[in-house]
């Protein structure tokens, strides 16, 4: 049996949950046949319904097959570069590191810090945290691409 992320997934899942140690078990709950599961399992649906991808990945409690089917199967986010570049933990950290400029992300976490410590957000405050938040939002980006598991490769 060929097995993929979806499959492992589940398995690992399963461990958690009992009625995933089935096939027919997890159609059920995710509201598709038991054949339609083997044929997304088993690789004969080359893609998956991405809601199907999102009832997965809540099920199984693995964020990752959301980040598997962007970089993998979506016809748009396939041909994102970021997606294609992040191969490895190491490489996405190393790219993240390099493209950094540690003074604006301290200042923009600074920024965000004082905006937040009265817990709300003024009128004033609203251009600042825009900024920051742009600052900080390649970094969360290379975070995203980078695989959590094997699997996620």
């Amino acid at each position: 049996m060929a097995e993929n992320v979806y499959f492992e997934s589940r398995k690992r899942a399963a461990e958690q949950n009992d009625k995933l140690r089935s096939r027919a078990g997890a159609a059920e709950l995710l509201g598709v046949s038991e054949s339609t599961l083997a044929h997304y399992e088993l690789g004969v649906v080359k893609n998956v319904p991405v809601d199907i991808v999102v009832m997965m990945a809540e099920l199984y409690k693995a964020p990752e097959l959301k980040r598997y089917y962007c970089k993998n199967e979506c016809p748009i986010g396939r041909y994102f570069p970021l997606a294609q570049e992040a191969g490895s933990l190491e490489g996405a950290v190393l790219r993240m590191v390099l493209s950094l400029d540690q003074s604006t992300i301290q200042l923009a976490s600074k920024a965000l810090m004082e905006i937040a410590k009265d817990g709300k957000i003024t009128a004033d405050e609203m251009g600042t945290m825009e900024t920051a938040m742009k600052a900080l939002e390649g970094v969360d980006n290379l975070a995203l691409s980078a695989p959590r598991t094997a699997a996620a490769l």
